[in-house]
């Protein structure tokens, strides 16, 4: 018998208490562009272990809204990296001026649990400059492609994943979870809120069978937090 799933404390409910605020800023970095993106497909291909077998490792919102398309999924485990609330401060996207945002990317250290993706032979090249101009929105971006090992049921693999930048002005480190989670419940911006990445990133996570403990006490602590914050402006029962 399945195990029942475990009850998340940040609800839709919640989620959908954390309102858009209209002053997210202009853009202030430039974009890449289509030659570019062009350039980075080549490059990270270039360093590919197969021509015709590319796979995809995402653990945060690329699990449940992939930019691409993909013929095979499986569960993946990557040693020596974390997924991280360390890519900020979002002021464009789910978040704003008054309350900026906070990105997963991976960092350095730990190890991380997520989905990988086939994408099709045929397609490679298409499919992957999808996905750079979805996830890589900025140059020089703080979000960069690279292959790491990723260990899986049915053997090891190689696959494309996006990684901090470690020397970009947007790395963050050294929060504690109490402040992630303050800035979580808040930020919201044209993408929508943070509590909903996070809800669908977790819910996702547990619908694969993987319970990420840090994440999971990340919801609870923004469940709290929505709830606490939203208390007064609901109608009386």
């Amino acid at each position: 018998m399945a195990p029942k799933p475990r009850r998340m404390r940040l609800t839709p409910e919640l989620v959908a208490r954390v309102l858009s605020v209209d002053d997210s800023l202009p853009q202030p970095f430039t974009a890449p562009s289509d030659a570019d993106h062009d350039d980075t497909v080549r490059a990270i291909l270039a360093a590919a272990p197969s021509a015709d077998e590319v796979w995809l490792f995402a653990y945060g919102s690329l699990m449940w809204n992939p930019a691409c398309d993909f013929v095979e999924q499986r569960v993946g485990f990557v040693p020596g990296w974390r997924r991280s609330f360390c890519l900020g401060w979002d002021r464009w996207f789910r978040g704003s001026d008054r309350q900026p945002g906070l990105m997963l990317s991976l960092d350095r250290g730990g190890q991380c649990k997520g989905a990988v993706y086939r994408l099709p032979p045929d397609a490679i090249e298409a499919n992957l400059g999808r996905l750079f101009r979805r996830e890589m929105r900025a140059k020089p971006s703080a979000h960069s492609p690279r292959w790491v090992n990723v260990r899986t049921e049915n053997g090891p693999l190689h696959a494309i994943t996006f990684v901090i930048n470690r020397n970009s002005g947007r790395y963050v480190r050294g929060l504690s979870l109490e402040q992630i989670a303050d800035a979580l419940a808040l930020a919201c911006g044209p993408w929508g809120s943070m509590a909903d990445y996070l809800h669908s990133t977790v819910s996702h996570l547990e619908g694969m069978g993987i319970h990420d403990r840090q994440l999971w006490r990340l919801q609870e602590l923004v469940g709290e937090r929505i709830e606490a914050s939203t208390a007064e402006d609901l109608p009386a029962k």
